[in-house]
Formats: structure tokens, C-alpha cells, sequence
């Protein structure tokens, strides 16, 4: 095999999250929660009420705030205007996305956000880059991996322009342990994919789901995939043995006995079938693979901080952004309104104490004579401008602008 290119990178070592709560999404959110149906359209509503608010959701505390802030006596009313989402099922998030949290979960979220862009990079030599992305704080937590990958490439599919048929991808996508991804997904969750996988290939991006069986990718999905590599499968049990018969049912035509062929391919060798030039299956071919020429084993942390430290885009997850968001806001608001209520709404005195000072010491003194000068009529574009609806309107399309935030099939969004 050729060499792959420069050395691999592993972005982002000991760097709080790569992505916002904002950027995520409620889909994929629910997703790593484990939220039904029901649960997952609610935080989907709960996103609609912050991006609507112009609260942004950058890590785990800014959701937990808002939520909170809903279930209190002071949001109640916010609660009610979103319509749709009762206070028992808000209750329910928030208490999934505090065991979520306190599992380790928050340090992967945050900002610097992690821009895709940098996986199309190529070195000085014009060669590809192979990124390797993994989060060993999370290592309990699989399908958080995951579905961040699924993150990654929606990402993509939000922004990279129509290409066609290109000669070579500009980024190929590699899922390990795909099952993780559609394990307990729901149906509009497997919708999504099986449409960024069908769709993203115009855009110049090629994917691999790697897993166990082909049983593990659901067949929605599994007919979007042109490219085939299948190691070995063995068929101990009876529901191997169907999975097997499945599997051979779905390959092109051949001359092989695949089904004695699959249960005996050894160490290194597959069986392989790819997208011709016209767009259709090549015929299987029985062939053995090249050894890696790499170490199968983690990486020494000490080199792949060297590693880490020589790559160009170091210096711009260096360091950690804790910027004003919803939890600053809403914490603000509440002192505020805490402030208010214990003041009582006492008004200042209207006069002054120089004032009242000289009328106590008797001083008269002649009021003087004010000169107004002529009124000058506005303009009629002057009578918009200054008019309160005119006003109020820009206020609002102002902060729309401000906050204008796109999603994508799977929610996921960037503010533009």
C-alpha cells in the first residue's frame, strides 16, 4: 500500500471538547442520551427556545440552564409559550444530562470548536493528511465517539459545495465499531444517515463503515455503500449461520462459493468488490491484504505530544474559551430580578440635595427665561426612522441577525 502521507494527528489531546451544544444538535444529542422518541422531539423544542432567545449553548452547563431556568417558577410562562413540552419530560432531560455530565461527559464540549476544514488540509508536499481522532476521556462512553463522528460528517454535508463525480475524494470517512452508531438509534435518526450517505458522495467524500457483520448496518444504509471489503465470518451459532446466508445473498454475481469462501478466508485475506467506472459492482475477488506497516499499539504519549506539537493548526486548539453564554446570561437575569425583588421597586427622591439646600436657606432667585427655538418639521424619512415600530423592528431583525442559526437533517448547526 502507498504511504498514506504526512504523520497521522490526533487533534485536540487534552483539550476540552471539540464541538458546541449549539453545533451538536438535538438529534444527535438525544442520541448519546438515550432519550425515546417523545423525549428527543421536547429537546428538539428546547433548542428552538434558545436559538429563538439568542442563548447560545456552548458546553453542558449552558443546556442544564436552560432547562433549569424552564422547570422554574420564573420560566414558567416560557415553558407554556413553547407549547409541547411539559415539565415532567423537561424534568427527565435534566436529569439524564446530570448523569451525563457527572460520567465525565462535559469535557467534551466546548470551544475552540473544531473547524472540519482542517481534515481536507493536505501537507507541503501535496499529499493528504490521515487525521486520527479519538477521546480517551470518553473511553466508557462509545457512542458519544461515534455519534461525534456522525457530527463530523453532517458537518461536511452542511458545508462543503456540490462537486459530482470526482476522480478522487476530497476526505474519505472511516467509522470503526459502526455498530455503536445505530445501536437503540431511532428511526428519524437512521433516516438522517441514510441520507448523508446517499447525498455526501456528490460532495466529494467517500465512507466506510467498519464493523463485525454486515448485520450490524442497518439495510437502509448498507445499500448506499458501493465499495465492499469482507473479512472472514464464521458461523458458530444458528443465527451466525442466517447471518451468513444473508451475507452472500447480497454480493454480485460469482463463480465463488462464497459462503465456504467466507468461513475460510484467513489472517490478512477478504474478499472484495468496488464501484467500476460505469457505476456498477466489480466481481468479488478473493484477495489478500497487505499488512500495515505501522505499530499496532497506542501511540507513546510523549511522541504523540511532539506529534501534536508540530502540527500547523496546534496553536489554534491551544487554548480553552469559556465566552458569555446561556448560563451567563440566565444567571445575570435571575440576580437581576433577585436584586429587583429585594429593593422592593423604591424610587429615588425626584429632587436634588443642592437643590433643597438652597430653598432652605432662602435664597430667591429669578427663574430664568428659556428660549425655545422654532420647531423644524422632520422629513417624511425622518418620521420612519424615529417612529417606534421602525424602531422596534430593527431591534428585532438586529438581534435575529445576531443569532442566525441554520440546521442541517440532523439538527446540527454553525452560526454563521
Amino acid at each position: 500500500m502507498p504511504d498514506p502521507g504526512p504523520v497521522a494527528r490526533r487533534p485536540r489531546q487534552g483539550l476540552p471538547g471539540p464541538g458546541e451544544i449549539t453545533s451538536f444538535g438535538p438529534t444527535l444529542l438525544s442520541k448519546v442520551l438515550g432519550l425515546n422518541d417523545t423525549q428527543e422531539s421536547s429537546l428538539g423544542l428546547v433548542f428552538h427556545y434558545a436559538d429563538s432567545k439568542g442563548l447560545d449553548l456552548i458546553d453542558l452547563k449552558d443546556l442544564r440552564a436552560v432547562i433549569t431556568y424552564l422547570t422554574s417558577d420564573e420560566g414558567k410562562a416560557e415553558l407554556k409559550s413553547i407549547g409541547g413540552l411539559s415539565s415532567q419530560t423537561a424534568g427527565v432531560i435534566l436529569r439524564e444530562l446530570v448523569t451525563f455530565e457527572n460520567e465525565g461527559a462535559s469535557v467534551f464540549f466546548g470551544e475552540p470548536e473544531f473547524d472540519t476544514n482542517d481534515l481536507l488540509t493536505v501537507g507541503s508536499d501535496g499529499r493528504g493528511i490521515v487525521s486520527v481522532l479519538e477521546l480517551p476521556a470518553v473511553q466508557d462512553r462509545p457512542k458519544l465517539f461515534s455519534t461525534f463522528l456522525m457530527w463530523l460528517l453532517a458537518d461536511l454535508f452542511h458545508d462543503l459545495p456540490e462537486v459530482g463525480d470526482v476522480d478522487k475524494p476530497k476526505l474519505v470517512f472511516f467509522f470503526d465499531e459502526a455498530h455503536l452508531l445505530f445501536d437503540d438509534a431511532s428511526k428519524d435518526f437512521l433516516d438522517s444517515i441514510e441520507q448523508t450517505v446517499r447525498l455526501i458522495r456528490s460532495k466529494g467524500v467517500g465512507v466506510f463503515f467498519v464493523t463485525q457483520s454486515p448485520k450490524d448496518v442497518p439495510a437502509g444504509v448498507l445499500a448506499q455503500l458501493g465499495n465492499r471489503v469482507q473479512h472472514a465470518l464464521r458461523a458458530f451459532t444458528p443465527d451466525d449461520a442466517k447471518a451468513l446466508k444473508a451475507a452472500v445473498s447480497t454480493y454480485p454475481k460469482t463463480d465463488y462459493d462464497l459462503q465456504a469462501l467466507l468461513t475460510s478466508l484467513g489472517t490478512g485475506e477478504a474478499v472484495v468488490t468496488v464501484l467500476s467506472d460505469r457505476g456498477v459492482p466489480t466481481p468479488v475477488a478473493w484477495t489478500r491484504m497487505r499488512a500495515p506497516q505501522s505499530l499496532m499499539a497506542p501511540t507513546p504519549d510523549a511522541q504523540l505530544d511532539q506529534i501534536i506539537a508540530t502540527q500547523p493548526i496546534a496553536a489554534k486548539y491551544a487554548a480553552a474559551v469559556d465566552r458569555e453564554s446561556a448560563y451567563e446570561k440566565l444567571t445575570a437575569q435571575q440576580a437581576a430580578a433577585a436584586q429587583a425583588s429585594a429593593q422592593g421597586g423604591a424610587q429615588p427622591p425626584a429632587g436634588g440635595t443642592d437643590g433643597g439646600l438652597a430653598a432652605g436657606a432662602g435664597v430667591e432667585a429669578e427663574a430664568p427665561i428659556e428660549v425655545k427655538a422654532p420647531k423644524e418639521e422632520p422629513g417624511i424619512v425622518s418620521q420612519v426612522m424615529g417612529s417606534a415600530a421602525f424602531r422596534s423592528m430593527m431591534r428585532s431583525a438586529g438581534t435575529q441577525i445576531g443569532r442566525e442559526i441554520t440546521r442541517s437533517i440532523f439538527g446540527t448547526a454553525r452560526r454563521r
